[in-house]
């Protein structure tokens, strides 16, 4: 059996997808309503929730018909590059992403469980120290790239302080990341192959010898994973936490430096980086259409049929900015945001990744306070794909800080044992973020 054809779909690719979707949602809702068909690539098809209360509803998987296994779906793919690629996203794994009932239960206690056992006052600290030693890089030059010398290197360091690796190995991780999402053909494979190999031995390293961190957790929690289920749990964490957090933190960072509301310079603005980051988060959250759900039988949903196995994605931006013509304020959600989900697959790590995200651009705004965009923010440029919603670069300028110069700087709050002459290595040990887990003593 072939997937059904869905006529005048919308298409989450090519230029005009990728400079604007905001308009693409549009274009759908004027034909469609809240549930409209799309191509994710070419000949792959999908229903898209573009509309918030028909998000909601499938978020919190009113009448249960909805599944998160997507192998029925899968089997039906063609054989085809844009299959191949839409695979990678929304291939089926053993992990609390694309299970149901008892099994997602049993993997959402796990991580709900473990990302509970970061302190927030110890996270703070590692991010700081991760953000000033990447500042310290490019504060004396008065010009930067944000997106790739700040947002995207943070969440890669601190996970991988937070899985348990010395700071000096998160360069393995962060290439290794950067191959796999950028890259097609060779150095993509290099990627997979060593992203794999950095997971492997991060396992084969915790089963010999626990620490206080979060793959030691995993293992140890009396649910009992296996080893196989542990290695797709750090998967999900280090995808869920690479690109969706890199990309919130300079989504909003572009938000802070193109609005007055934020700034005239950093210091004096009438909204704070708290502002920005729920703006981002409403407008523009990092991933932009994902959630996805699988029919488990034929069901009419806000007027649109959809048959069993069809794909169904929840676009969190075109929910968020569905226009209500009020106020926030007298909106009937309450001006409320999806842009971590919402209901049982809502994200677990939501307040970490809040509290790195906000660290992260305070301290970049308290150092560098007059950060301006180098091109007007329509003019910047995005990288293409359906899911996420991420800058490929975030050029700024700003007046340069050099060393020496008195008062506080990265520089100055830098600990004594940091200083190497590449600054590749922070301070910070695994075991200093994390508090004992309750079933070890």
């Amino acid at each position: 059996m072939t997937l059904r054809y869905l006529p005048d779909a919308g298409k989450l690719y090519g230029p005009e997808w990728t400079k604007d979707p905001q308009s693409v949602y549009a274009r759908l809702r004027g034909r469609h309503g809240p549930v409209a068909p799309v191509e994710i690539a070419p000949g792959v098809q999908a229903h898209l929730v573009i509309g918030y209360q028909a998000a909601v509803d499938v978020l919190t998987n009113a009448g249960g018909v909805w599944s998160k296994d997507s192998r029925p779906w899968q089997v039906r793919l063609p054989d085809t590059p844009g299959a191949a690629a839409a695979l990678g996203m929304l291939a089926h794994r053993t992990n609390v992403l694309y299970s149901d009932g008892a099994d997602h239960a049993r993997y959402r206690k796990v991580m709900t469980d473990c990302y509970n056992m970061i302190q927030p006052h110890k996270l703070r600290e590692m991010v700081i120290e991760v953000s000033d030693s990447l500042i310290r890089r490019f504060a004396a030059t008065g010009s930067a790239d944000l997106a790739t010398e700040f947002a995207r290197p943070i969440p890669l360091r601190v996970f991988n302080l937070l899985l348990g690796r010395p700071d000096a190995d998160s360069a393995a991780l962060i290439s290794a990341l950067y191959d796999m999402m950028e890259a097609d053909g060779e150095a993509g494979a290099r990627g997979v192959e060593a992203y794999y190999r950095y997971i492997t031995e991060l396992i084969e390293a915790k089963y010999a010898d626990r620490g206080d961190d979060l793959t030691s957790w995993f293992i140890d929690h009396p649910v009992g994973l296996s080893r196989q289920e542990v290695l797709e749990a750090l998967v999900v964490t280090l995808a869920a936490g690479f690109d969706p957090m890199a990309s919130l933190i300079s989504n909003t960072i572009s938000r802070m430096v193109s609005d007055d509301r934020y700034y005239n310079s950093l210091s004096n603005g009438a909204l704070s980086t708290y502002d920005a980051l729920l703006e981002a988060l409403r407008a523009e959250p990092p991933m932009a259409n994902y959630g996805p759900y699988f029919t488990t039988r034929a069901v009419d949903f806000h007027g649109t049929w959809i048959q069993p196995a069809e794909l169904v994605l929840v676009s969190y931006a075109a929910a968020n900015t569905e226009p209500t013509h009020l106020p926030d304020e007298l909106r009937s959600d309450g001006g409320a945001y999806l842009g971590f989900g919402a209901g049982a697959h809502r994200c677990p790590a939501a307040d970490p990744a809040t509290l790195i995200a906000m660290t992260a651009i305070e301290r970049l705004t308290s150092h560098l306070s007059d950060l301006e965009l180098t091109v007007p923010r329509e003019e910047l440029e995005w990288r293409p794909g359906p899911f996420i919603r991420s800058l490929a670069h975030l050029p700024v300028r700003f007046t340069p800080i050099r060393p020496d110069q008195p008062g506080e700087s990265p520089w100055s709050a830098q600990h004594p044992s940091s200083s190497t002459p590449s600054d590749q290595t922070s301070p910070a040990r695994p075991a200093d973020y994390a508090t004992s887990a309750p079933w070890s003593s």
